[in-house]
């Protein structure tokens, strides 16, 4: 069985607090939004390649569509390659949502000495689990020592001096750091000579596009109006929270979130199990479109139970207010759905 992240291994399940329909007058499935729709509120997998900084790529996308703003998920070095997220338009506060998600990445370790393979495996396994690292010098957090996860390590191939490992963990973590600390524990000393991330978060290499493939894609819709290929590269940005808990919410309950308002127990219509307090939660409409995503105030067992009270509190807002109706003064949320026509 290969490793997973986390939220690859959680399987949670679907709580049902009341039977709800979402009207067709408002909002839209997120897989049916035009190319249009996508290009402001969409979210694209780039191939990394070596060379430019991950802003750089980003501007790059951002030119090739034409847009006014982009933003990236997770720097990655010039020198490294891979996976990185950028988000279109209205959607780059998006981004907030998949930075403490969790990376994978493929490593090569050049060790300055010969070491047998048994002492290589034993060091490398020493590191799963709860690490301690200091910074780079050239990095954007203060030099302190600080603690991080490493969720697997897995060993691929060892040849000669080289070791290409395979390693999924916490945000944050540094491979090349990761790499000299475990040279310093077989006492070689070693470093890190190439590095790819294959995954972060919900995107991994399944869904990868260079940026000529972007390029090439743009301009069939533009000038062939052929919109087939930009389509399957650009995924609306729900994809962007695959992993995180989520929690929907009547249509009558949309507008008061999208205009900050927390998630109150009344407006929940299901919600997913295994949610601690205090976890970051995906509020979604019953079409599947993201609303916003927030701090959980309640368990999900007691948000079924419970008649009143806050279930979320709002960290940031995606959608437009006026995409769903205003819930007039006084009007309770069940008692508008149960007009709605499905």
């Amino acid at each position: 069985m290969a490793s997973l992240l986390p939220f690859e291994r959680m399987q949670r399940q679907i709580l049902e607090k009341k039977k709800a329909k979402t009207s067709p007058k408002y909002g839209i499935v997120p897989s049916e939004r035009a190319t249009s729709q996508l290009l402001q509120y969409g979210i694209i997998n780039i191939d990394k390649p070596k060379g430019p900084t991950s802003h750089q790529v980003s501007a790059y996308a951002q030119q090739i569509l034409g847009i006014t703003k982009a933003g990236h998920s997770g720097t990655l070095d010039p020198r490294v390659t891979g996976v990185l997220p950028i988000a279109l338009g209205a959607a780059t506060k998006v981004v907030q949502a998949l930075l403490p998600a969790g990376k994978e990445y493929v490593c090569i370790m050049h060790l300055h000495k010969d070491v047998s393979e048994q002492s290589v495996r034993e060091a490398c396994a020493l590191f799963v689990g709860r690490i301690r690292q200091m910074p780079p010098l050239k990095s954007a957090v203060k030099r302190q020592f600080r603690y991080r996860r490493v969720y697997y390590l897995d060993i691929l191939e060892i040849k000669g001096r080289d070791v290409l490992f395979r390693v999924g963990c916490q945000a944050g973590t540094y491979i090349r750091v990761l790499c000299h600390d475990i040279g310093q524990k077989l006492g070689t000393g070693a470093h890190m000579a190439e590095l790819r991330r294959t995954k972060a978060g919900p995107f991994d290499e399944a869904t990868v596009h260079t940026l000529q493939d972007l390029q090439d894609a743009f301009w069939y819709f533009k000038n062939d109006h052929d919109e087939s290929m930009l389509r399957k590269i650009i995924m609306p940005m729900e994809k962007a929270v695959d992993h995180l808990p989520k929690l929907w919410v009547l249509d009558s309950s949309v507008d008061s979130i999208c205009h900050g308002a927390s998630v109150k127990v009344p407006g929940v219509a299901k919600v997913e199990t295994d949610i601690q307090i205090g976890e970051l939660v995906a509020i979604m409409t019953l079409k599947g479109e993201l609303v916003a995503f927030g701090q959980a105030r309640m368990i999900p067992y007691d948000i079924i139970k419970a008649e009143r009270g806050i279930a979320v509190s709002i960290d940031r807002v995606m959608m437009e207010p006026g995409t769903y109706p205003k819930l007039d003064r006084g009007q309770q949320p069940q008692q508008q759905d149960a007009e709605v026509s499905p």
